[in-house]
């Protein structure tokens, strides 16, 4: 790589992990707020699915506004957003200010996915090696932001917490501001006409959006958008309550120590996400190996008996506990570079920007009703019903890369 490509890759990869890293500490500071306002997790559920929502809902916006402004300056006003919304939930007094603290931060985030993805495809000439390296950072962010949460709750409260977290944001805008880039250094073509160059997929009017819209739910990329809505509920719907739910179980009860409280849920909820990052490494690897739809199939219905037997495993033992939760922090992640090389499968060419864009959508924004349904179903029912649900979505994702893998092939 040259410099402009190494200098692209490192923002986008900076970039890429604090997004995921502020997306993955909201869970730890569900706890807190339960007592901190008193809340039921249903109340929770539904104010933390407001960030999260826009998170996926900006996704379309997102990428059309990285046409029009370019890359780097959507990655800067990102950034700037997430910082300012996590200094604006460091003084909030009630749960509404919560609410609307989330509602900036998924608004901001929302904008990096689409532009960070188009810098690097009009930016990079190794292309390969760059988006594996922003996958990696992604990764990062998800597994350290709850270890970074839980490890600075052991010294501060959790409002000083939120605002040492903003600053990292802040000062990766003022870098971001001040890099130097060619976007589209990696775009054929005279220099006037790559300074006009779009991502593919990506579009200059209302009629073509509808028009390109039309064309990909017309064919089996309406059934590749519901494995990504499954994947996004299940993927929400596990994550947002799973170290509260931990918590709750004797075998990981608060313990003292040195007149600390240490939260040993946390520590396991950090780790599985860890292994996440194996997952995502296998996956990616998967993509080039096996027929991806039927691997989908697989995945997912790996991912129905694991909710399945979480709740038993839990009864049974640390042991099975600690298989159950890595395995589930695995398929987890395994089923991402599946269901995004199957994207590109089932979709043309000319219209592959705005589909990964309608991705997004259900990942994140339909997605984000999972941490709804989950916190209802916990606060109305029981863990176990939660899991059962959860399984649910599993399978309907199984399925529909099954019925993929025997007529999408023939039909794409």
């Amino acid at each position: 790589m040259n410099r402009n490509d190494r200098t692209i890759v490192g923002l986008a990869m900076l970039a890429h992990a604090m997004v995921h890293t502020y997306e993955l500490s909201f869970p730890i500071f569900i706890s807190v707020w339960l007592s901190e306002f008193d809340a039921s997790t249903a109340t929770l559920g539904v104010v933390v699915s407001v960030g999260y929502a826009l998170f996926g809902l900006g996704a379309l916006p997102g990428g059309i506004l990285s046409d029009a402004y370019g890359s780097r300056r959507l990655i800067v006003a990102c950034l700037l957003g997430m910082g300012g919304s996590f200094l604006v939930l460091s003084v909030a007094p009630t749960l509404p200010v919560v609410a609307l603290a989330l509602l900036l931060w998924g608004a901001a985030a929302s904008v990096y996915h689409p532009s960070g993805l188009a810098l690097l495809s009009k930016g990079v000439s190794e292309r390969g090696s760059a988006f594996a390296y922003h996958g990696m950072a992604g990764n990062f962010g998800i597994a350290f932001g709850p270890l970074a949460t839980t490890l600075l709750l052991l010294a501060f409260d959790w409002r000083t917490v939120v605002g040492l977290l903003a600053v990292p944001a802040l000062v990766a805008a003022l870098l971001a501001f001040r890099t130097d880039i060619d976007e589209a250094a990696a775009v054929e073509g005279p220099a006037d006409a790559r300074s006009d160059a779009r991502a593919d997929g990506g579009v200059s009017s209302l009629s073509e959006f509808f028009r390109d819209s039309r064309t990909l739910f017309a064919g089996w990329f309406v059934a590749v958008f519901g494995v990504v809505m499954m994947s996004g509920l299940y993927y929400r719907g596990v994550l947002t309550f799973l170290p509260d739910l931990l918590g709750g179980l004797e075998l990981f009860s608060s313990v003292e120590v040195a007149g600390e409280s240490l939260k040993p849920a946390r520590y396991l909820y950090a780790g599985l996400l860890t292994v996440g990052m194996a997952g995502q490494y296998v996956g990616g690897k998967l993509t080039d190996r096996v027929e991806n739809a039927r691997a989908i199939a697989v995945a997912f219905g790996t991912l129905a008996v694991i909710a399945l037997a979480f709740i038993p495993a839990a009864n049974a033992g640390l042991a099975p506990l600690l298989v159950v939760s890595f395995v589930l922090g695995f398929c987890l992640f395994v089923v991402q570079p599946l269901y995004q090389a199957t994207v590109a499968e089932y979709t043309p060419a000319g219209a592959r920007g705005l589909s990964y864009g309608y991705t997004y959508l259900g990942v994140f924004g339909v997605g984000a009703l999972g941490a709804a349904i989950a916190g209802f179903v916990l606060d109305y029912f029981s863990p176990s019903a939660l899991f059962a649900v959860l399984a649910g979505f599993a399978v309907v994702a199984s399925l529909l890369g099954a019925l993929l893998s025997i007529r999408g092939a023939d039909a794409g």
